[in-house]
């Protein structure tokens, strides 16, 4: 496993980057996976969501946050007053990582910390080229992907982090840390309606935290 540095062009264009990607084998997710997922959205945006990994429908669309983890993120950002088009939305990881249930049917497999750190580099590129203002990390992997394999989520919900300082990334945005839309999707009930609730009052303080 090589890593996603040797296959980083020089730049901080975003189509650049994702033409480059299109071509990583820094790990082997590439090999399963129907194509690269890149991030996507307004070059400078303030605000900035990072999830884990593509789905399955994001992997077959080869566009980030389409699928049901996606459309109740749409429903969350809409209840937040946050406009997803001037936002820019990613993943930690590029490719969609599955096991096979009977039949074809491909189901989530969270990706390994090997894996995680072999495609940070992509993530790395995207912060410094769009520089927000305000990072979003949505659930466990693409918290510990920025903050620390230690970086508990429940320990620092509703709070202003943020990033290491190394590696120097030339950008410090703020930092905040929620549940990812698709751990929303599996409860149930009240529990549901309480994760849904919580996940927009973290997107407003988010987006309340961008330069005025």
């Amino acid at each position: 496993m090589t890593g996603a540095q040797d296959y980083l062009p020089d730049t901080h264009d975003l189509d650049r980057l994702v033409q480059a990607a299109r071509r990583c084998r820094g790990c082997d997710l590439y090999r399963d996976a129907e194509q690269t997922v890149f991030g996507e959205g307004s070059a400078g945006a303030g605000l900035m969501l990072v999830g884990e990994q593509p789905g399955d429908q994001e992997d077959r669309a080869g566009r980030p946050f389409v699928g049901p983890a996606g459309r109740l993120l749409d429903k969350a950002l809409t209840a937040a007053e946050v406009d997803r088009d001037q936002i820019y939305v990613t993943n930690a990881v590029k490719h969609f990582k599955f096991t096979r249930a009977a039949g074809t049917r491909r189901i989530h497999k969270t990706p390994s910390r090997t894996e995680v750190v072999a495609c940070r580099p992509w993530l790395f590129a995207e912060l410094a080229s769009v520089d927000p203002d305000v990072v979003v990390l949505m659930g466990a992997t693409a918290a510990q992907a920025l903050l620390g394999s230690n970086f508990r989520l429940t320990a620092h919900r509703g709070e202003e982090l943020r990033l290491p300082a190394d590696p120097p990334l030339g950008v410090d945005p703020s930092v905040v840390t929620t549940t990812h839309p698709s751990a929303i999707l599996r409860g149930t009930g009240v529990d549901r309606a309480k994760k849904f609730d919580d996940l927009v009052a973290d997107l407003r303080f988010a987006a309340g935290l961008q330069a005025r």
